[in-house]
């Protein structure tokens, strides 16, 4: 089983991927396609797929699947890279602020997004492997992946005011956490946040999970401090 640091780096691989292959099933018939996840508050994955593809098509006929996402590799070696293989259930999700939240962290697919073979999928995991490199590997629940649900919905609860008094007050230091001449928070959860400016979206990791709107505010201010240490 994964102990705590592997979970964790499994998690912000999770939240940070912009690109995946989904491997779906039908009638015997394998299939895998590129894919560009974000996700929910609660760690789901979720998925903007067009009902005119295989993929579409496969989940609605058997909605078990897994999606696999990669890092970059440390050496020329490409098995040294980090990736987190997913194990779950897909549903189509109706949630428009779930919606919305893709589409924040993939602001270019606003061209396509309101036509109508469009749908918002959520999966729900049920397991993952992770491989942290060339011969390192360990099974991660979705118990000990998921984060605490009473922190989600605390977080979330939060989530509108926080990045609404980050926007307003303190635009220069989400610009200097991004590391980009301007930058506004898209997206906040009990893992980190999202930083955007035109179709950029940068991915800020906090150093652990945070329970409620404080640990954010005390995550945010120890990445000011640190940035401005280091500038």
């Amino acid at each position: 089983m994964a102990n705590a640091e592997t979970v964790w780096a499994a998690r912000l691989l999770l939240r940070a991927v912009r690109q995946g292959v989904l491997a779906t099933v039908s009638e015997g018939q394998p299939h895998a396609a590129l894919v560009t996840p974000a996700t929910a508050p609660d760690l789901s994955p979720l998925l903007l797929l067009s009902g005119l593809s295989v993929h579409s098509r496969q989940l609605r006929e058997e909605p078990r699947c897994a999606l696999l996402v990669a890092g970059a590799a440390v050496e020329a070696n490409p098995q040294t890279a980090p990736r987190l293989s997913v194990e779950a259930v897909a549903h189509q999700e109706p949630d428009e602020a779930l919606k919305a939240r893709w589409l924040a962290l993939h602001p270019y697919a606003q061209l396509y997004a309101g036509f109508a073979d469009f749908t918002l999928w959520r999966l729900e995991v049920s397991g993952a492997q992770w491989v942290g490199g060339f011969g390192l590997a360990a099974r991660v629940s979705a118990r000990d992946l998921l984060p605490a649900a009473a922190s989600v919905t605390a977080v979330e609860a939060a989530a509108p005011g926080i990045m609404a008094h980050c926007n307003s007050d303190h635009g220069a230091a989400m610009a200097a956490i991004a590391g980009m001449a301007e930058a506004r928070m898209v997206g906040v959860d009990v893992d980190g946040c999202d930083l955007a400016a035109g179709e950029r979206v940068v991915r800020v990791a906090w150093q652990q999970p945070v329970a409620d709107a404080n640990g954010v505010r005390e995550e945010l201010v120890r990445l000011a401090r640190a940035t401005r240490a280091g500038s």
